[in-house]
């Protein structure tokens, strides 16, 4: 199968050296040096230092000689959220697509299969999803996805395409279900990097910092934002508790390699969001989607007052620790 990834970033690049072996592919990316190296010396050194491209990997920046490749194959898109409407657009007609990018997109707060119905209704279009971090996917680390789609015949193909001894690919039929999982998880991680730097920063046992029972309940009860909104958007509940759920959840708010639990974590440290960004280096979707997801939870009366709380630590508004303290300090109510 003739397979184009559009996006040479950390997930685009691992996920075409973990296609290489059996299919015919194509990496673009949008920058003509960037490719230009990557097609020289096989390594992505900005991104995942220290994985060899294999040899097999087409890499360039001329984006409509990518977007003529794939034929009656596959197309990834491996951009952040903010690109995917330019690159769904561009795609030809009829064309099968899957979009690794998780959030609400900025100005519309739709989510991908939203903007993939409105902008190109005649595309195959799913979302591919779930716990997993760039780097290890590249290592050929055990991994588990999930391709979501309406459409069977995507689901099939995305499974055939990418499923291997280390990568894992399920299907699933509720891209909204997967999609709100993939976008709200980055905000529980931003929470639970907050959470744990206040706990980083205290000694052992201090009255009033939060520990390893904070993150437990920040995690559980995030879990619970992140159910109520999906529901409210059309999702099934029983998706939560699968891979781009209860899955995507727990990696992304506990895992080392994490990005929006290292903006957290920086963030109760003291440090500036703008510095923490430059620092980082890479796109954490979390910063520009939790303002999204808190207005679109509004609009559909949905509780979510972790969300809350990041937004506001975001937006500098209120302190890491006061934050914690106001979550602290609603109301009991029952858990369901």
């Amino acid at each position: 199968m003739n397979v184009t990834i559009l996006g040479a970033g950390a997930w685009g690049t691992a996920l075409a050296i973990a296609a290489a072996p059996r299919h015919d592919v194509v990496l673009w990316a949008r920058d003509a040096s960037q490719a230009s190296a990557l097609q020289s010396t096989r390594e992505n050194v900005r991104y995942l230092p220290g994985v060899r491209l294999p040899p097999g990997v087409l890499v360039g920046a001329n984006r409509a000689h990518a977007l003529a490749h794939a034929g009656a194959g596959l197309f990834i898109i491996a951009t952040p959220m903010a690109a995917l409407r330019e690159m769904l657009v561009a795609l030809p007609e009829g064309a099968r697509v899957l979009w690794l990018c998780k959030g609400f997109e900025a100005g519309s707060g739709l989510l991908g299969h939203e903007i993939a119905a409105a902008e190109r209704p005649d595309l195959d279009a799913g979302v591919l999803s779930g716990p997993s971090f760039a780097e290890e996917v590249a290592r050929a680390q055990p991994t588990a996805l999930v391709a979501a789609s309406s459409d069977e015949a995507l689901r099939d193909a995305a499974a055939e395409a990418l499923h291997s001894p280390a990568l894992r690919v399920y299907t699933s039929a509720d891209p909204a279900g997967v999609e709100v999982g993939g976008a709200v998880k980055n905000v529980m991680a931003i929470a639970t990097g907050l959470c744990d730097g206040l706990a980083a920063a205290a000694a052992p046992g201090t009255p009033g910092q939060p520990g390893l029972n904070a993150r437990a309940a920040l995690i559980t009860r995030g879990l619970a934002e992140m159910t109520r909104l999906g529901v409210a958007l059309g999702a099934r509940p029983d998706t939560f508790m699968g891979l781009s759920g209860l899955g995507d959840l727990v990696l992304t708010a506990t895992g080392d390699l994490s990005r929006n639990r290292r903006v957290g974590m920086r963030l109760a440290q003291g440090v500036t969001l703008q510095r923490v960004l430059a620092e980082l280096g890479h796109v954490a979707e979390g910063v520009p989607s939790a303002p999204v997801v808190l207005e679109r939870a509004r609009v559909l009366g949905v509780d979510m007052p972790i969300t809350e709380a990041v937004v506001a630590v975001l937006e500098g508004r209120l302190a890491a620790g006061d934050a914690m303290r106001m979550l602290m300090s609603r109301e009991s109510r029952s858990e369901t």
